[in-house]
């Protein structure tokens, strides 16, 4: 009796030490990263684009005004670009200087144009974790600091029936980029653009600071929407979507670090925030990794609500997701992706009071994406779980994947509740899995008798 007492008693405080460090991690932690985040800081100059051209003009091509427009700003040292209500045609990108401010006023529709050829000459960006140049985001920033897009106008890449057509034919240039990361070739032969089919993204921020992008609409992206890529203090704030194309991704932070995102809208046919960190060699020999983001108060909708991978070699930990619900269904909630092509870890994730409505699977790890690669196997631990709800899991309600030689480890659920599921929990490969009050379909009640 006293054996299985001390037993018992070391369960409990295990319990209690594990979601105890929960809770320091969540409200230490978050304040710590909240408080390293700088908004940007834009000088008081204040232009508007009807400044510059005619409606009748903005209306057929806003693209001469607007680099008018940006080198006015850049000679009197910053300022922001008003688009005042309105409907503005824009053949080619927009690229934005240091300490300044894109504002959308309510009205302001932005929509790009798709010639290809108005978006080269090609910039040096990224394409599913491999670095290379490529066409122009429809609005690209490099080495920038101090730099914002606001307003509640709308960004609408407009590609459903131009470059999402790219998407069937892109296959022997993803091989070929793929390629050229693992051969580890030199930058200025990574030349795609013309005559290539990587298609954009819709906004890409590449090695800048102090961001903010907060309440637009974003719409229709030829790939992945928000791409913050080797980015450091951005906030994301009040930004609403309606991307229906192929890989249209809401908020893709990679090699970033220090981000907020809050009191987001998803409505998009892919993952609503994919954290990254570059792809196999490349990413494993990357000084940068992805840490310090908090998302909270968001609402998911589409195809999975936080995807972490599958590019990732770099590595992502200290991840805060919390205070969030669904708009809509979903394939996955959370879903942890990693092959043994990547490296890298996977650590430090906290998630905490998120309700999922209709999923195929409520949390998803896995070693396997893809079920490719080898030689590079992701170490995946220290993830915990706090008060997750699901209504219904066509699929499976908790799925681990770990890889032989590198168990998935250290998985902590307390008071996760999925009301019904198809099927309850599959582990493989895995060490140290810890469920508290966790319920898979009909909460069992007091034991049946025989009289």
């Amino acid at each position: 009796m006293t054996t299985k007492f001390s037993i018992l008693l070391s369960l409990t405080l295990f319990f209690v030490l594990q979601f105890s460090a929960f809770s320091q991690h969540k409200n230490a932690d978050i304040q710590q990263i909240i408080s390293q985040i700088s908004e940007p800081e834009i000088p008081s100059n204040t232009i508007k684009i009807t400044d510059f051209a005619s409606v009748d003009e903005l209306a057929k091509n806003s693209k001469p005004a607007i680099d008018q427009a940006i080198k006015e700003l850049k000679s009197k040292g910053g300022g922001k670009l008003v688009f005042p209500s309105g409907k503005y045609l824009i053949n080619g990108p927009i690229h934005l200087i240091s300490d300044m401010e894109l504002h959308l006023e309510e009205g302001a529709n932005l929509r790009f144009g798709s010639n290809y050829e108005d978006y080269l000459p090609v910039v040096k960006t990224s394409w599913e974790g491999t670095f290379l140049y490529n066409y122009s985001p429809f609005i690209y920033a490099y080495k920038c600091t101090n730099i914002a897009i606001t307003g509640l106008g709308v960004i609408d890449g407009e590609a459903s029936e131009t470059w999402s057509t790219w998407h069937g034919k892109q296959k022997p240039d993803q091989l070929l980029s793929r390629e050229m990361n693992h051969s580890n070739s030199p930058m200025e032969e990574r030349i795609f653009g013309q005559g290539h089919f990587l298609r954009p993204q819709l906004i890409q921020f590449f090695d800048c600071s102090k961001i903010k992008v907060s309440d637009v609409k974003l719409e229709d992206s030829p790939f992945w929407c928000l791409h913050l890529l080797r980015c450091e203090n951005v906030t994301v704030r009040g930004v609403r979507y309606d991307a229906q194309n192929k890989n249209n991704d809401g908020i893709d932070p990679e090699y970033s670090k220090n981000v907020l995102i809050e009191n987001i809208h998803f409505n998009n046919s892919d993952d609503n925030i994919a954290i990254k960190a570059g792809r196999d060699h490349e990413g494993r020999g990357s000084r940068y990794r992805s840490e310090n983001i908090v998302a909270r108060n968001c609402h998911f909708k589409g195809l999975h609500a936080l995807v972490i991978g599958s590019e990732m070699s770099a590595g992502v930990e200290n991840v805060f997701v919390y205070d969030c619900d669904f708009a809509g269904k979903l394939k996955r909630g959370v879903y942890l992706k990693s092959n043994p092509d990547r490296g890298g870890f996977i650590r430090n994730i906290f998630l905490d009071n998120i309700a999922f409505g209709e999923v195929e699977d409520c949390v998803y790890i896995t070693s396997f994406y893809h079920d490719e690669g080898k030689g590079f196997a992701t170490k995946i631990s220290d993830i915990y779980f706090n008060d997750i709800t699901c209504q219904q899991a066509s699929g499976t309600g908790i799925v681990i994947q770990g890889f032989p030689s590198k168990k998935v480890s250290d998985v902590f659920f307390n008071n996760l509740t999925i009301h019904s599921a198809k099927n309850a929990i599959s582990l493989s490969d895995t060490r140290n899995i810890v469920l508290n009050d966790v319920t898979i379909g009909e909460p069992a009640t007091a034991p049946s008798f025989v009289e």
